[in-house]
């Protein structure tokens, strides 16, 4: 199966590799869901909402400050460093990506479509277009003033907002000849949606997953395994 997948990327003009949770947990970074996830401790709705952050700013900047110390201490693994090798090395494709911990950028990737945001970007919450990127060391941040008066956020994408990356994702995937599924449930929409725009368009769906999802019965291949070990087979094999 690894070689009908290579042969379909080395045929495909344009590749799109979607990541999930699952590719960034291999390098031990905590995920939301499922077993040992964060949300174990703390609903979503207590923390990772608008109205949560005006309530109480300085118990949700505690929260991302303490996953920003978890995600520092983390390598990319060889499943990210096989998806920057492949835009390395050849024309058209694109990364898009659910994971908000830059491993990704770390591994060498580029322009990748942070369909969630960044726990290492932060914006002015009242609106006025600041933003800035923070270095990945872990570091807290000391201030979280803007200099237009207002405060500053997270820049990633909390219940209840609008997922703005979504048209630039949907255009990626409607000229994929193949898209690449990697890690991820496919469960929570719009992102769940993009598999199936992608297989309207003709695109050939390829999942690398170590478990069952909502997208295996619809996949043209299956490739069951981690993905720090299944990408850079592929890698070798296209």
């Amino acid at each position: 199966m690894i070689d009908r997948v290579a042969s379909w990327m080395r045929a495909a003009e344009r590749v799109v590799v979607l990541t999930g949770a699952g590719i960034s947990a291999e390098s031990g970074v905590p995920v939301f869901r499922g077993a040992g996830g964060l949300w174990r401790q703390f609903r979503p709705e207590q923390l990772a909402t608008p109205e949560a952050f005006r309530r109480q700013p300085e118990l949700v900047w505690a929260w991302y400050l303490w996953r920003r110390a978890r995600i520092a201490e983390v390598q990319p693994n060889a499943g990210h460093l096989a998806i920057a090798r492949w835009q390395q090395q050849r024309a058209g494709v694109s990364l898009l990506t659910q994971n908000v911990d830059g491993l990704h950028a770390r591994a060498g990737s580029v322009q990748a479509i942070e369909l969630h945001g960044s726990v290492w970007r932060v914006r002015c919450a009242a609106g006025c277009g600041f933003s800035t990127q923070d270095e990945p060391t872990g570091a807290p941040r000391t201030s979280f003033a803007c200099a237009c008066g207002g405060g500053l956020r997270p820049d990633v994408v909390w219940f209840g907002e609008p997922l703005d990356a979504i048209d630039a994702a949907i255009a990626r995937v409607e000229e994929a000849g193949v898209l690449v599924v990697v890690g991820t449930s496919a469960v929570v929409y719009p992102v769940a949606a993009l598999p199936r725009i992608a297989q309207r368009r003709g695109a050939r769906i390829v999942e690398v997953n170590v478990e069952e999802t909502a997208l295996t019965t619809v996949a043209d291949a299956v490739l069951r395994g981690p993905a720090a070990e299944v990408l850079p087979a592929l890698a070798s094999a296209s």
